[in-house]
């Protein structure tokens, strides 16, 4: 990994509602390739910030729940904790955590596997309440809120008979996922969910300690839109809406199948990962294989069960597998598959993985032997057909480089109660031991990793999530945001000449 020269993480004394600087920011002039910073912004100023939206600090009733993500296994204390409600609330904050030097997170879900979205003494900037919908029916575009989760956004659209990629968890926020890349059943149907943001509002570090509001589309900064497009979390501002070329989709049909045991892994699997990515564009395919089961989830656009059934014979003829079909609207068939997230298990741990080449026997024997020996029933081994239409980039390109991939896996581990601090501690190490083992065992035969499932350990990290795009990405990151203001643990630090 190439060793990049940053601007130190700063922090803020713990004190309630302080802002005293423990470590000094660099200023502009400091700052290597300060040049680079346009005259526009060297001479933009403002007067003092003021926190506004909903704001949560250390001494308020709801500050236990509001600091904690998805995750459990991470813990963080922020100083405050700002609930957009509006994009000047954004800017507000934003120049108030530069006007005050402490690190700031940005937060949609609150899903970041690595807790990055959440930090120490710093301010969590929280976008899950900017809610908006805008539908044009007849130019087929919808502009939204950020704050707007993937299930949220599921039905809005579909009530309209319209869609775009999504992932298969509801409480996800739509804006992290998309700004990764974006995968999910509709990805052989409709591409990436990155591939239909056609426009975004952003809100960027401007001058010494002052922020503002830009668009980015493929008229106006449209470099930004490609780097929005599959590196857009966190890396070069906060965004607050986003603009998608919505697709339409009157109905769906959903299969799944189950079968009880791993003796049949060989066969559904091999079976599966042949004909999966080169199926119908329109079937989408998912495999989880747990210690006691695997189950195949497909969904087919705008197809009826009968053909569903004749796409999927070659892995249905398999055993003798459990099946159940549904058609229906898309919303109401996703809405149908979430499951609660307070009966999510607390704790959780993934690697994410991309493969161009079908796994071979030996690689279906690790994910058997493996599994067979998972830690807890909420232990398993997921992969995605890719294919279709993941293989075309959209007009003006984007930022996700793994097009090419025949699949996408990730293995990973839950353990503990939600909601119970400590909870499942006694486990973590067991499970955290079985996951890193699962993933190395796999390495000869996967390559690359997902963005959206990072892995802070992760050598070559850069490469692994972006290619041969990680250089253009350091370029516009030194464009707009030369003094590294939105950094955490693997962010895009800027280039200078």
């Amino acid at each position: 990994m190439q060793d990049f020269s940053r601007r130190g993480m700063l922090r803020a004394t713990a004190a309630a509602g302080a802002g005293a600087v423990v470590l000094p920011g660099i200023t502009a002039a400091e700052a290597p390739g300060a040049n680079a910073v346009t005259h526009e912004a060297e001479s933009a100023t403002c007067g003092p910030a003021k926190l506004t939206g909903r704001i949560v600090r250390p001494d308020d009733p709801d500050y236990a729940s509001a600091s904690l993500g998805w995750d459990e296994l991470f813990v963080h204390y922020p100083l405050v904790i700002v609930y957009a409600q509006k994009t000047q609330d954004v800017i507000n904050a934003l120049t108030w955590a530069r006007q005050h030097d402490v690190a700031l997170r940005v937060r949609s879900g609150g899903h970041s596997l690595e807790g990055w979205s959440n930090v120490d003494n710093g301010i969590v900037i929280d976008v899950s309440e900017l809610k908006s919908v805008h539908i044009d029916t007849a130019a087929r575009i919808a502009t939204v809120g950020s704050g707007l989760n993937q299930l949220e956004a599921v039905t809005l659209l579909a009530k309209k008979n319209f869609a775009v990629t999504t992932g298969t968890e509801g409480s996800v926020g739509l804006a992290g996922a998309t700004l990764g890349g974006g995968l999910g059943f509709l990805t052989r149907y409709l591409g990436m969910a990155c591939d239909s943001l056609i426009g975004a509002e952003i809100v960027v570090a401007s001058g010494t300690d002052c922020a503002k509001v830009i668009k980015a589309d493929l008229k106006d900064n449209s470099d930004l839109l490609w780097a929005l497009r599959g590196a857009g979390n966190g890396n070069f501002g906060i965004v607050t809406s986003l603009t998608y070329k919505v697709a339409p989709l009157k109905s769906v049909t959903y299969v799944q199948a189950t079968w009880d045991g791993l003796g049949d892994l060989h066969g559904v699997f091999d079976t599966w990962q042949h004909m999966a990515p080169s199926a119908d564009d329109r079937l989408g395919t998912q495999i989880e294989v747990h210690r006691n089961e695997i189950v195949l989830f497909a969904v087919l656009a705008e197809g009826t069960p009968t053909e569903a059934k004749k796409l999927l014979a070659p892995i249905l003829s398999i055993g003798r597998p459990d099946v159940s079909v549904q058609e229906g609207n898309w919303g109401d068939v996703y809405a149908g598959f979430q499951t609660p997230t307070a009966d999510d298990p607390a704790n959780w741990k993934f690697f994410s993985q991309f493969t161009d080449k079908p796994f071979p026997s030996e690689a279906i024997r690790v994910i058997a032997s493996f599994m067979r020996d998972a830690p807890t029933d909420d232990s398993n081994f997921f992969t995605q057909a890719f294919g279709g239409a993941v293989r075309k980039s959209p007009r003006g390109g984007t930022a996700f480089p793994h097009r090419d991939a025949l699949f996408y896996s990730e293995p990973g581990t839950g353990w503990g109660t939600r909601g119970e601090p400590g909870s499942g501690d006694e486990l973590t190490p067991q499970a955290q031991a079985w996951i890193a083992e699962f993933s190395q065992a796999l390495r000869p035969y996967v390559n690359g990793a997902y963005v959206n499932v990072p892995n802070i350990g992760m050598q070559d990290w850069e490469t692994a999530y972006w290619g041969s795009n990680f250089d253009r990405l350091r370029k516009i990151k030194a464009k707009y945001d030369p003094l590294n203001v939105f950094q955490y643990e693997q962010s895009i630090p800027p280039a200078f000449c």
